[in-house]
Order: structure tokens, then C-alpha cells, then sequence
């Protein structure tokens, strides 16, 4: 008889991983180094951007890391080599900062290039795999997210990423920075609050009331299709004329431009998930169970916040969900009107031509609008369990 031989199975998201890596490797600079912070820079791959010692730890824990997105099939270990990967070449770029700048210069800027960005999507396209094919319960997930924060928090505490000009950019600018952080999020966070407020009792007035379902939920797909910028604009002329005739507006802060515009076009961008959710959520609660309940003699109040609320909770929750989001992103727009909040860097950096101004607003924003995916993702998780151990 033929003897069997066991063959290697080449893994398709880890080859198109493999491909990415030797792309970042040999093909595509690690840094990019310029005599100042806005002329044009110099790639460096990473052969030159690091020691001797440095480059040969990052290849081997590279390449092993590659070996096993395409090799490997236990779900644990890739994950454990993707977090290795970022582990190393996070620092990594960092310490290339040091390497790559002349000793005593104070002008030139080092930032992480093409191969760096590719090799942390690859690292995080093999993370992101094993962590959807686990299954993960939303505590884990939490505990991951937690984790993640934590070791970035690590690397910057530690200073090894103060010699790259995204750091230097946030130097220069700390005390701005935090203030646009609270900016960013006031306008976020304060506009879903002020659209849940709204948003919530009138989904369910939409509900009970059909004849009004259809005019509500189709105004305010009108509004969701008026371009942010158009909608900024839109609301210019009616604030500033209300600022200019009703001096307690004008005390209260509203005014034609700035942060009161962007309030209210977040506000209004909210409601349409919010509304629409509500609407399908109490919707999906079974009659069987709403009759159940009206046949113990509950109340239509006992119904509605003992019965009904709970089980459409869930999808309620999936809408706060998209607002959150999108208005972590949409508040990047608003300091074009002078709303402040990230988006102050993002535009003077394109002003600039500073690539790494652009970078200090939008990785936050980036980070922020991921976290809270995953939290509220997680908390949704929950609250259906909560639901399906109620029925």
C-alpha cells in the first residue's frame, strides 16, 4: 500500500499576509526621513533604518511571524504571533527614530513609512482573523480591547516613541491638544445624549402611531442625506441671525460658527438611527408575549418598560451604536467651522503640508471610534443574552 504524507496546507488570508510583509520588507521604506518637518523626505528601508542587532531580532520574529499566518492552524497561536509582531515592531520604529536622526539635530523629523503601516496591517488582518474565528464573549473582548490599550499606553509612557514627529507634534502642542480632545468628544458624546433624549420617546411614539411612523422616519432620512459640510453651512445663517437678535443665545454660546452648528448637525444626523431602531425593536418584540403580559394584567406603561423595552433593548443599542460612531467621526469635520476637536489638526496639518499634524488628529480619532465599536459591540452582546434569558 502507498504511504500517506502529510502535506502543508497553505493558509489564503495568511499567503495574502506573506505577500504584504515582503512587500514591507524589501520594497517599501520603514521610515521616511526629513531635514525638517515640512520638506520632502527620504525613505529608509528597514535594513538602514536600524542597527545591525536590531534589523536581524526584527527579521527573525517577521518572518516567524509569517511561517505561521501561513502555516500555522491553531487559532491561539496566530493570534500569539500577531501580538508579537505588533509588540516588536511598534518599539521597533520608535528606536529607528533615534537610529536614523543625526546626534544633536533638533530640526529633523522621522515617521513611520509605507512598510511600517503595511507590516502593522498584516499583523492586525491576522489578529483580527483569529479573534472573530475564537468566538470571544464580550468580556474577553473587552479584556483584549483593555489589554491593547494598555500596552500602547506602555510604549508611550516609556518614551520610546518621543525622537518620531508625531510626537513631536503632540510636544509642541500638548496643552491644544487636550483641550480639542475634550472638544472632540464633548461634541460626540453631548450630541447622541441630546439625540437619545429626543430620539428615544419619539421612536416610540412612531411606533404606537402609524399614521406618524412614516412622515417622522422619512424627515429625517432627508436630513441623513444632506453632506455634512452642506449641512454646517445650512445652519451658519439661521444661528448667527439668532445670536445677533436673542442676547441670551448669544450668552449661551450660539453663534453662526463654532461649536453650536456642529452640535446640532450631529444632533440631527443622530436621530435617524436612534428613531429608526427604536421603531424596529419594540416592532420585533412577539405579540404572543406582549398578549401574555396584557392577559396578567400589566398596564400599557408595565408592558412597555418591563416587557417590551428589555427586549428591544438590543437593537435600541445597535443604533446608539452607529451614532457613536459616526459622530466620533463626523466631529473631525467640524473644526472646518470652527468647532474644534481633532479635526484642528487634520486641516492645519494639510495646510502645512505636515503629514504628521494630520496623523496627531486622526489616529485618535481612529482609536476612539474603534473602542467604542468594540465596547458597545460587547455591551450589546450582553444585553442580548440578558434578553434571551428573559424569554
Amino acid at each position: 500500500m502507498p504511504t500517506l504524507r502529510p502535506t502543508l496546507h497553505l493558509d489564503r488570508l495568511g499567503a495574502v499576509i506573506a505577500v504584504l510583509i515582503g512587500v514591507a520588507l524589501f520594497a517599501a521604506p520603514f521610515v521616511t526621513y526629513r531635514a525638517n518637518r515640512i520638506v520632502a523626505g527620504e525613505g529608509r528601508l528597514l535594513t538602514d533604518a536600524l542597527p545591525p542587532a536590531g534589523v536581524t531580532g526584527v527579521l527573525i520574529v517577521v518572518l516567524g511571524v509569517t511561517l505561521c499566518a501561513a502555516l500555522a492552524r491553531k487559532l491561539l497561536v496566530r493570534l500569539g504571533a500577531a501580538a508579537l509582531g505588533l509588540c516588536v515592531i511598534f518599539p521597533a520604529v520608535g528606536w529607528s527614530a533615534g537610529f536614523v536622526t543625526p546626534s544633536g539635530n533638533t530640526f529633523a523629523r522621522v515617521s513611520p513609512s509605507v512598510g511600517f503601516w503595511l507590516l502593522a496591517l498584516a499583523f492586525a488582518l491576522l489578529a483580527a482573523d483569529a479573534l472573530t474565528r475564537l468566538h470571544f464573549g464580550p468580556w474577553a473582548r473587552l479584556a483584549a480591547l483593555a489589554a491593547a490599550a494598555g500596552a500602547l499606553a506602555l510604549l508611550l509612557l516609556s518614551g520610546a516613541w518621543n525622537d518620531l514627529s508625531l510626537m513631536k507634534e503632540y510636544a509642541n502642542r500638548a496643552d491644544s491638544f487636550w483641550r480639542e480632545a475634550r472638544q472632540h468628544l464633548w461634541l460626540a458624546f453631548g450630541s447622541m445624549a441630546a439625540a437619545c433624549l429626543v430620539g428615544l420617546p419619539l421612536g416610540m411614539v412612531a411606533h404606537r402611531i402609524g399614521r406618524l411612523r412614516a412622515a417622522i422616519l422619512q424627515g429625517l432620512n432627508i436630513v441623513q442625506t444632506i453632506p455634512s459640510i452642506a449641512l454646517f453651512g445650512i445652519l451658519i445663517a439661521p444661528l448667527g441671525y439668532l445670536a445677533a437678535h436673542v442676547p441670551l443665545a448669544a450668552a449661551l454660546g450660539i453663534r453662526g460658527i463654532g461649536a453650536a452648528p456642529a452640535f446640532i448637525a450631529l444632533f440631527l444626523y443622530s436621530l435617524l438611527p436612534i428613531v429608526a431602531n427604536t421603531v424596529a425593536g419594540l416592532s420585533q418584540v412577539p405579540a404572543a408575549v406582549t398578549d401574555a403580559a396584557r392577559g396578567m394584567g400589566m398596564s400599557a406603561r408595565q408592558r412597555l418598560l418591563q416587557v417590551e423595552w428589555p427586549l428591544a433593548l438590543p437593537v435600541v443599542l445597535a443604533g446608539i451604536r452607529i451614532v457613536l460612531v459616526q459622530n466620533l467621526g463626523l466631529a473631525t469635520v467640524a473644526a472646518l467651522i470652527g468647532g474644534g476637536g481633532f479635526g484642528t489638526f487634520v486641516f492645519q496639518g494639510i495646510g502645512q503640508t505636515a503629514i504628521d499634524l494630520v496623523l496627531l488628529g486622526a489616529i485618535p480619532t481612529v482609536a476612539l471610534s474603534f473602542a467604542a465599536a468594540v465596547i458597545l459591540d460587547a455591551v450589546i452582546d450582553l444585553t442580548q443574552r440578558g434578553a434571551h434569558d428573559r424569554d
